[in-house]
This record gives structure tokens, sequence and C-alpha cells, in this order.
């Protein structure tokens, strides 16, 4: 990733250590927000029980919807780090989120109720929802203008690969050590903060702009996209995280189903996982060309009705095909790999907008859809504890892709443009 491409000119040292620092704190990110979603079923068998609650599978399937929506909240939440990014710097901030995610992961493994797991999950989420903004602006930023798109593609992969650490991790250390260990792994970001504050440099383009005079992400002159990239966003949000967030719990009620035992099912739920977050990593690698190729707007199209597709034939078929385990496992490398429709955003949002609001809009419209994710995140839950069963509620959530696709014509296409100043 130093050396020069057929397109680009060669990185520098700043500018490749700053790159694996947003990376790593993205894949992290992912590694950290992945790893309930693992435990789940575990952690609320546990629980539920020590807060006087049915421990049932139908209410654990309840329990975990709803503490989702907690998680998401606080997601929503940290729409606060962007102003902070842009008034004190990109590195300072991205360093300050990673470890406020880390810290709260961690504390996790001491909950004793699930009121207590909430809150921990809840300003996880406001630490975990702001690497995103963070990371993308300042490799926007930092990167020479004949890099920068591909730059967003490798970025974006980087949150799939902390799915796949997170299936290894429940592989091994949750198999054999069981929940808590998982949520105290997910203290080790803090080191990461550490060497970001130490290693790396500051967006030249941060310091130049401080000068200059701000405008707002609801002006006239950019609210229209800023409404639009908040409901793209949100539409990403409620159909990617439905089907990640139950997808180990599909696997492991396949698995039970199929004669498998709890370790058997784990293991298989982390095998799924892992071909998900494979899936995915490429899907994040073909976004920046085929955005080239189609334009922001098209290629978004084309990863949408993918996902709309994908998600239908994964939790709407093949979960109720009779010993479909193996076939509903195999739909999850597609399901992922449309997934990868985040990487665009990286790539699109920070084109949108001057540097001197550039975290502030980022940070706002992904944060945004977080709100609204965690609403439907609840009604998911609700779906599945009425109809008895994760497929349906969560293939429904593919009529939001379809959705999405009407409102991309709205939205402003800046293929060829260079990033704003």
């Amino acid at each position: 990733m130093g050396q020069a491409s057929a397109v680009g000119v060669p990185l520098t040292g700043a500018q490749i250590r700053g790159f694996w620092a947003a990376w790593a704190g993205w894949t992290l990110d992912g590694m950290d927000s992945f790893i309930f979603a693992l435990v789940l079923a575990p952690a609320l068998t546990e629980l539920l029980p020590k807060s006087g609650m049915d421990g049932s599978p139908s209410h654990v399937v309840f329990a975990g919807s709803v503490l989702f929506a907690v998680f998401l909240a606080g997601w929503g939440t940290s729409l606060i780090w962007g102003p902070l990014a842009d008034r004190w710097g990109r590195t300072r901030t991205l360093a300050a989120a990673v470890a406020f995610y880390a810290v709260f992961t961690a504390a996790a493994a001491l909950a004793q109720n699930v009121w207590q797991l909430g809150l921990f999950r809840f300003l996880a989420g406001v630490g975990i929802g702001g690497e995103w903004a963070l990371a993308g602006t300042y490799v926007a930023e930092v990167w020479p203008e004949s890099r920068r798109k591909m730059g967003a593609g490798y970025l974006q992969t980087g949150y799939y690969v902390g799915f796949f650490l997170a299936a290894a991790l429940n592989f091994t250390v949750g198999a054999a050590f069981g929940w808590r260990a998982m949520f105290l792994c997910g203290g080790a970001p803090v080191l990461l903060a550490l060497y970001t504050l130490s290693k790396v440099k500051e967006s030249d383009r941060w310091v130049r702009a401080q000068a200059a005079a701000r405008a707002g992400i609801f002006s006239p002159q950019y609210r229209r996209r800023t409404l639009l990239n908040a409901g793209l966003v949100t539409v990403s949000i409620i159909g990617l995280w439905a089907g990640a967030v139950y997808e180990p719990s599909a696997i492991v009620t396949l698995a039970k189903k199929a004669g498998h035992s709890a370790v058997e099912a784990t293991r298989l739920a982390s095998f799924g996982t892992g071909l998900l977050s494979i899936g995915t990593v490429l899907g994040c690698l073909a976004a920046p060309p085929l955005a080239e190729r189609l334009g922001r707007r098209g290629a978004l199209a084309v990863f949408f009705l993918g996902m709309a597709v994908c998600i239908w034939l994964s939790f709407g078929w093949a979960y109720y095909v009779p010993d479909g385990m193996n076939l509903f496992i195999a739909s999850l490398f597609f399901l992922g790999f449309f997934g990868g429709n985040f990487a665009l955003y990286s790539l699109w949002l920070p084109e949108q907008y001057p540097t001197t609001i550039r975290a502030t809009a980022f940070a706002f419209v992904t944060s945004f859809g977080r709100f609204v994710g965690a609403g439907v995140n609840f009604l998911i839950g609700a779906g599945v504890h009425s109809y008895g069963s994760v497929g349906m509620p969560v293939a429904a959530t593919a009529i939001a892709f379809v959705l999405g696709v009407f409102l991309l014509p709205l939205c402003v296409e800046t293929r060829g443009e260079p990033l704003p100043g």
C-alpha cells in the first residue's frame, strides 16, 4: 500500500501510519460491536433470571432485541464526535472515541443484571458510533486524490474483518471461557488509542481550514443532501444490522434443530459470521471501482437491490428449507457482499461537504439512522416474539432497500469531482 499504483502517487510514511491506525480502529470497532450478537444467548440466559425475568429462549431473543435497540440508541448519540473532530482535530477525537468504546465494552464483562449490561452497551455504542465518521473523514483528507477512492474501500473492510475477529474469538475464547471473557477481549483497543495519540499526524486539511468560515450542515446549501444522505444510511442500517445481528441466533437455532450440541452450534455461528465477513470485505473492495464506473448513485442502487434480494432469500426462504442450515450459511456470503454498500458512504459523504463541517456531517448522517434502526430492531424483536421465528421478521427489512432505491435519483452525484477544500 506504500508503493505507487498505476493511477496514484506513493503514500508517505505518515499517510500509511494514519491509515493503519484508522483501519485498526474501525476493525476493533467492528469486533466490539459484534461481540454481543455472538454472546447474546448465553449472556441473557444467565442475566435474565438474575434480574427477576424469564430466561426462556423466546424471552432471550426479545430481550436481546431491546438491548440492540439500546446499543443503537447509544450509537445514534455518537453524533457528538463530529463537531468535536471539526473543532479539536481528527486524531485526538479518534483516539478518544476508541478508548471510550473499549472501556465500556470490557465493562460489560462485569454486568450482574440486564440493566447494567444495557447501560454498558449504550455507552459502548456512543464510542463505537463515532469511529466510522472520524476514520472515514481522516482517510479522505490525508490520502492523495488519486488514491482516496480506493482508500475508502480499504478502510471499510476493517469493520468486517472485525466481525471475523469476533467470530474467531467466539470460536476459541467464547467456546472455552464464556461470554464474560469475550467482553474483556473488547478492551484491547485502548492500546490503539494510545498509539493514535502518539504516532498519527493530524490532517493538514483540517489544520488549514481552521481560519475558514463555517457553514452548517442544515444551511440552505447543504440541508437537502444532509437529509437524503441520512435517509440512505438509515436504509443500510435497517437491513444489514437486522441480518448481521440475528444471523448468529438463526444459525444456533438451525444447528440445534439439526441435532448439534451447544458448543457445535456456537462454532457454526462463528463460521457463518466469518463467511458473512469475507463476503462483505470483497463487497467493500468492489464498491469504489463500481462507483467510478456507474457513479455513486448507480453503484448504491446495485448494492441496495442486491441486499433486498439476498436478505429475502436468506431469511425468508433458506431459513425455512427443511434441513437447510448449510444453504442458509452459504447464502450469508452473498448477503455480506452486498452489505459492502457501507463502503460507498466512506467514499461519497466526504465528497459532499467542505473540511470545516465534514466530520460533523459524516457523524450526523451515520448516526441519525441508528435511532431509526433502534426502533426497527425493537419491532423485529416483537415480530420474532409473536411470529415464533426469526426468519420472516428479518426478511421483511428487504422492503427498506427497495424504498432506498427511489431516494437515489434525488441525491447529488459527485463522480469525477475532487474532495472539497
